[in-house]
C-alpha cells in the first residue's frame, strides 16, 4: 500500500467512525431499530462495492465486444442476437458490421455510407442483389481505407444497398482477405 492509499483509508475509517458515533448518539433511545438500519446500509454498501468490482464482467456479458489479440488476429464473441459483430474503421469513421459469410460483398447501409463520406444520392444504383428480403438495387463503391485492429487494407470493393438495412454487412470481399476464419466456443477469430 502506498502512503496515499494509507491516508485515504485512514480518512475513510475516521469518517465512518464519526458518522457511526453520531448515529449511535442520535439513536440511543431505540438501539434495535438503529441496528436494523445500520445492517441495511452495510448491505447496500457491500452491494455497491460488489457491483463496482464486477462491472467489467457484467458489461462484457450484457454487451460483448471484439478484442484485438495481436497485430494480425481479432476475436469477436457471439452477440446476444446470435450474430458476430465487428467495428471497423472505414475512412476514419467507426462502422458497426454484422459478419455475414453468406454475403459475397461488403454491403453498407445508406446511413453508414454517408458517415464515411459517400453521398448515397449521388450513387448509381445499377447493380442488383438477391437478399432474404428480395431483390434490391446496389451501387458499387470503393472503401479507401479499412482498419480492423492492427490490420489496414486499402481499396476494398463494396456496395451501398439501395433498400433499408438495420446494419451493414461484412461479407466475403473483406473476410476473404484473412488466412483463417474460425468459429469455436461462441467466438469468431480472424487471423492473417
Amino acid at each position: 500500500m502506498s502512503t496515499d492509499q494509507i491516508m485515504q483509508l485512514t480518512y475513510l475509517v475516521l469518517l465512518a467512525a464519526a458518522i457511526g458515533g453520531a448515529a449511535i448518539v442520535a439513536g440511543r433511545g431505540n438501539m434495535g431499530k438503529m441496528a436494523q438500519q445500520a445492517a441495511i446500509w452495510v448491505l447496500i454498501f457491500v452491494g455497491i462495492i460488489g457491483a463496482y468490482g464486477l462491472w467489467e464482467d457484467i458489461s462484457n456479458d450484457v454487451n460483448p465486444r471484439q478484442a484485438i489479440i495481436d497485430d494480425s488476429t481479432v476475436a469477436a464473441p457471439r452477440g446476444n442476437d446470435g450474430h458476430y459483430h465487428l467495428t471497423l474503421d472505414i475512412n476514419g469513421a467507426a462502422i458497426d458490421f454484422v459478419v455475414d459469410t453468406g454475403a459475397s460483398q461488403v454491403v453498407l447501409s445508406q446511413q453508414d455510407a454517408a458517415r464515411i463520406g459517400i453521398d448515397p444520392a449521388s450513387l448509381n444504383f445499377s447493380g442488383m442483389a438477391n437478399t432474404a428480403n428480395g431483390v434490391v438495387r446496389t451501387a458499387p463503391v470503393m472503401l479507401e481505407r479499412v482498419v480492423l485492429g492492427g490490420i489496414t487494407d486499402r481499396n476494398i470493393p463494396a456496395v451501398v444497398n439501395g433498400g433499408a438495412m438495420d446494419a451493414s454487412l461484412l461479407g466475403m470481399t473483406y473476410l476473404g482477405l484473412y488466412d483463417r476464419i474460425e468459429i469455436a466456443d461462441g467466438q469468431l477469430v480472424l487471423s492473417r
